[in-house]
């Protein structure tokens, strides 16, 4: 089973209008869209470790 961090997160009501948009067209919840972009963002910005690549995308 994967480890999972919980934390609260406010955001600008119509931004998340869009976000829960975008995540129906990708057929995933607004939580699991929001952590895939996140993941996204921290590989192009290059802070993932390379030992780690592998592993959360696995998750």
């Amino acid at each position: 089973m994967t480890n999972k961090k919980n934390f609260p997160l406010r955001i600008d009501s119509k931004l998340y209008d869009i976000l829960q948009g975008w995540a129906k067209d990708e057929f995933r919840s607004v939580n699991s869209h929001v952590e895939f972009l996140l993941r996204e963002a921290v590989e192009k910005a290059g802070r993932l470790p390379k030992n780690e690549d592998k592993k959360i995308e696995e998750d």
